[in-house]
């Protein structure tokens, strides 16, 4: 076809695509240029504005590295990536409720045994935790690999800070028998995301904060179970009514309830205020233990 103009243009450039033989990527190319090209006649951008946004992308790649992904931020303050993992963990009743992986997440924590200081001697409120981890019926899945991080007392991750020789506030433990895991830690603190790229320019010009709740992240593994991840909030946080990454959600919200001086549960005696986490996570079985017969499982 010759001489497209605006309102000819779209169904030609979709017909361009027609012999394309994966029907899924198809589909997806397919409404990709349904949907860009209604948004530029929606929004009708000056050739200076179109500039304006391949440069501001332009800079998103430029900015990315092995430490840093600055597109998956952009996904994540455009609310993006809590749309995909809603889409993909559709829960049911008695499992856990699923949010984003963030990009502090490290392979391979250091292992800890239960009842164990996850904290590497980090200064902070002390906060005990004890967690159980069980199908969406409440049957204890013993033996899960549980990860667990967290920001410290000023709002950073170990892997922001250049003063540390080795990892904090991070770890993995396994479940015992009842399917729980308990150790120690700090209580987490509200921290910003990364805005000194283009995200932190987008949320500056848009007068939006780069801020984060205080959260204590999991993920969690079992075999018939679809892998876990989700934080625990703190009850209270300022920042939880406006997270920079839309991830809040109710269920995830909790006290972290303050605890006075004295024996705590695991009878390390406490001489000052200190915190505890007490929770039960349940997992969503994956799709083919889900089809299985129950006498199977």
């Amino acid at each position: 076809m010759r001489d497209v103009d605006e309102h000819t243009i779209t169904d030609e450039v979709i017909d361009r695509f027609k012999d394309t033989p994966d029907p899924r990527l198809k589909q997806i190319v397919e409404s990709l240029v349904h949907h860009l090209h209604d948004f530029v006649r929606d929004v009708e951008p000056s050739f200076d504005e179109w500039m304006g946004a391949i440069q501001f992308l332009t800079r998103t790649g430029q900015i990315c590295s092995d430490s840093r992904q600055e597109f998956i931020l952009l996904s994540d303050t455009l609310g993006v990536s809590m749309l995909v993992d809603a889409i993909n963990h559709r829960m049911p009743e008695g499992a856990t409720e699923t949010t984003v992986l963030g990009p502090f997440y490290v392979e391979d924590p250091p292992v800890f045994a239960n009842g164990a200081d996850i904290s590497a001697g980090q200064p902070g409120e002390p906060l005990y935790v004890d967690a159980q981890f069980t199908s969406p019926e409440g049957a204890p899945l013993a033996g899960a690999t549980v990860d667990v991080w967290q920001s410290d007392s000023e709002g950073y991750y170990d892997v922001q800070r250049s003063d540390l020789e080795g990892a904090a506030l991070r770890g993995r433990l396994f479940a015992d028998e009842e399917g729980r895991v308990r150790f120690w830690s700090i209580a987490p603190t509200a921290y910003p995301i990364p805005y000194d790229g283009p995200v932190g320019d987008m949320l500056t010009a848009t007068k939006r904060h780069p801020w984060r709740p205080a959260h204590l992240h999991f993920m969690v593994a079992a075999p018939g179970y679809e892998t876990l991840v989700t934080h625990i909030f703190v009850a209270g946080d300022r920042y939880l009514e406006s997270d920079a990454v839309f991830g809040v959600k109710s269920g995830l919200i909790d006290p972290f309830p303050p605890q006075a001086p004295g024996v705590a549960p695991d009878g390390r005696r406490m001489d000052r205020r200190w915190r505890r986490l007490d929770y039960r996570f349940g997992l969503k079985r994956a799709p083919a233990a889900a089809a299985a017969p129950a006498a199977q499982r």
